[in-house]
């Protein structure tokens, strides 16, 4: 999983999420003091469960494939009759052709026709005969839950056609995209899908599946401190997919036009707010996305939207910011959830509408989003 860019020794990025309390007064604690009640199950009986898996893998396999490059391997599928496969970026990163393993034990040859840096998408063309090509089904990532069972299928390894279950850990997740900033740093993928199924390089690019067959996200990378002993590194149960909205969003672009461009707000934010932070800063909210930099000449420079400016008790933090608390009137909790919103909901030109808090004071600021430079 994105061996090229050596970004698997990430730290986990934990968000601090309390009750939003815009008013400031002291928390009261709750007046429910009974536990919550356990929830009642039926019993699932194992060979039904077993059943379903059987099937599910029967009915999506012969639409995964393995993708080969000089420099490595990594899963994908096909996308639709036309012969389209996706897959990561990093997969066939600095490739213009690939070879493409199919189930069937057909292989081509194929060529990188659309790629997109900022969600890690790629799109291959493959010419082959009509029999191979097996279009799996596409879900809707607005739908999931946490602790909702999936599957992901896919090449670790090298070994094609491995199929793997666990549960969704958490939604909304973030990370660094591939796509470089003018500041030298990069800008942050979006809209991420937690798990725990494990995943191992040569999973790169492969389906991760609901129990109806349908393809949920798009395995994109792992968190792990831990190598093999080949030295690539090994799963540590912490998984990230691409979510298959935002896959709905790009990859039409990709083979229409090659490419896909992002919505821009030219600011930067807080990943965590702790209380230290939250005291150091004087907010009122426990919750938002507090703007720590605005790019000079971007889209919310021009509307107005401000960076904190005066120093704190923190170093390097600076206070009197505007605290974004939610975006179309839809709260924001964190910056990951404004990013998802965004990348999943605006593209470039499209105008919102950003509530904060600038002091005591809730203000409405308009802005036209622009274009990822």
């Amino acid at each position: 999983m994105r061996t090229k860019r050596s970004v698997l020794a990430l730290v986990v990025l934990t968000l601090t999420i309390m009750a939003c309390q815009a008013s400031g007064a002291p928390l009261t604690p709750s007046t429910n003091t009974q536990p919550v009640s356990p929830i009642e199950l039926s019993p699932v009986d194992p060979a039904v469960q077993q059943n379903v898996l059987v099937a599910l893998y029967e009915q999506v396999s012969p639409g995964i494939v393995a993708i080969q490059t000089a420099d490595g391997q990594g899963s994908g599928f096909v996308f639709d009759g036309q012969g389209h496969v996706v897959t990561n970026f990093h997969v066939i990163e600095g490739s213009e052709q690939v070879e493409v393993d199919f189930m069937s034990g057909y292989k081509i040859y194929g060529t990188v026709i659309g790629t997109d840096l900022d969600s890690d998408l790629a799109v291959v063309k493959v010419d082959v005969p009509a029999g191979e090509l097996y279009p799996v089904s596409l879900g809707n990532s607005d739908e999931l839950k946490v602790g909702q069972t999936v599957v992901a299928i896919g090449n670790p390894f090298g070994l094609n056609g491995t199929m793997t279950q666990g549960i969704i850990s958490a939604l909304g997740r973030t990370s660094d995209s591939a796509h470089s900033t003018a500041a030298g740093g990069f800008f942050t993928a979006g809209d991420l899908i937690q798990t725990d199924t494990a995943i191992n390089p040569g999973n790169s690019g492969g389906p991760l599946f609901d129990l109806s067959g349908r393809v949920i996200g798009v395995n994109r990378e792992i968190y792990s401190y831990n190598t093999t002993a080949t030295g690539q590194p090994a799963n540590s149960g912490i998984g990230l997919a691409i979510s298959v909205n935002i896959v709905k969003r790009v990859v039409p672009l990709l083979i229409s036009v090659g490419k896909y461009d992002y919505p821009y707000l030219g600011i930067s934010s807080m990943d965590d707010l702790n209380l230290e932070i939250i005291d150091a800063l004087g907010l009122k909210s426990f919750t938002g996305a507090y703007v720590t930099e605005v790019v000079k000449g971007g889209p919310a420079d021009k509307a107005g939207l401000r960076a904190g400016t005066k120093t704190t008790s923190i170093p390097g933090l600076q206070s009197g910011g505007d605290l974004i608390t939610a975006i179309d009137g839809k709260p924001v909790q964190t910056f990951d959830e404004l990013l998802a919103y965004l990348i999943t909901n605006k593209g470039p030109g499209d105008t919102v509408m950003l509530t904060v808090l600038r002091g005591d004071e809730e203000v409405e600021i308009s802005i036209e989003l622009g274009k990822r430079p």
